[in-house]
């Protein structure tokens, strides 16, 4: 097994709200390297089996590697986790016990520069979570117009300074079209009143452009649409976000599916009316997961027979 630099974020939180149980069928939707895969496998033990998916050809070359001393009880798919419906039909699944997301860039993402999500390493500004997408970043920062290119840093990052930022992007492109992060970096900086914060001024920037360039938020609520009909009775959604959009879609989607529809029951119990946030302890220990925000719900049989570990009905 790889020695990762910091253990999975909120592992111990996923392990109780997924309630790994042998003979059960889990899903890992974001599997990266497999640390939360490797865990869940630990823990439903011996017979429990684990589907990892990831659209990173690179992130399951090491889950493979990682998650290879589970033999058979792991099976890892290239695939975006929008996709499970598919990818349960092509495996004769109809639906499973558990399944947990992920939303955050892996470690091993940020850390490689060819990839272009981090502006602490420089190279190209490529940000494709799949090598299969066609758009980049640079493609986005070279066609748009400076209209747009502020809409994905305001909307997709809260960026203050979206238009300042996006015109001076155009202004660059005149000269010479960028291609490295270090330079759309340079150009972050320079547009900035002042350097003064306790963030980087390109963060907000950069996360805005990664979830422009591989559509995270519309993958999310594609998943969020149809994943209901994917879990049995008593099965469970578990999701990790790290940006208030996706948490605000994570909550609207968890609560409505709580409350249920007009004249019919509801069919999930909430099990996080609030969401669950990393201890400060792990935060010192992995400043990444200091915006880590975690939502998960019970899929129950039926309004009347509330949860199936007793609890109160709706």
């Amino acid at each position: 097994m790889e020695e990762a630099r910091h253990s999975p974020i909120l592992l111990r939180e996923v392990l109780e709200y997924l309630d790994c149980q042998p003979d059960r069928i889990y899903v890992d939707g974001t599997v990266g390297s497999g640390g939360h895969a490797r865990a869940i496998l630990t823990r439903s033990s011996p017979t429990g089996k684990l589907i990892g998916l990831d659209w990173d050809e690179e992130a399951i070359q090491r889950a493979q590697k990682n998650l290879a001393p589970f033999g058979k009880r792991a099976e890892l798919i290239k695939r975006n986790y929008k996709d499970l419906s598919s990818v349960l039909e092509n495996l004769a699944i109809g639906a499973v016990d558990g399944i947990l997301l992920d939303l955050g860039v892996s470690t091993e993402q940020l850390e490689d520069g060819t990839r272009g999500f981090s502006f602490l390493r420089d190279g190209p500004l490529d940000m494709r979570m799949s090598r299969e997408l066609r758009i980049t970043a640079r493609d986005l920062l070279q066609r748009l117009s400076a209209v747009e290119i502020s809409r994905i840093f305001r909307l997709y990052g809260e960026e203050r300074w979206a238009n300042r930022i996006a015109k001076a992007v155009v202004r660059r492109r005149q000269i010479t079209p960028m291609r490295t992060t270090g330079e759309l970096v340079d150009v972050i900086k320079k547009s900035f009143p002042s350097r003064s914060g306790r963030i980087h001024p390109a963060t907000r920037a950069f996360q805005a452009l990664r979830i422009a360039v591989n559509e995270e938020l519309q993958n999310l609520q594609n998943f969020l649409d149809r994943c209901k009909d994917l879990l049995n009775p008593g099965g469970r959604l578990v999701i990790i976000s790290f940006h208030s959009l996706e948490d605000r879609a994570v909550k609207n989607h968890f609560r409505q599916w709580a409350k249920g529809e007009e004249g019919t029951p509801p069919f999930f119990y909430l099990l996080t009316p609030k969401p669950v946030v990393p201890s400060s302890e792990e935060v010192l220990n992995n400043p990444k997961a200091r915006s880590a925000k975690l939502r998960a719900v019970e899929k129950i049989f039926e309004k009347t027979k509330g949860r199936k570990d007793g609890g109160s009905d709706l």
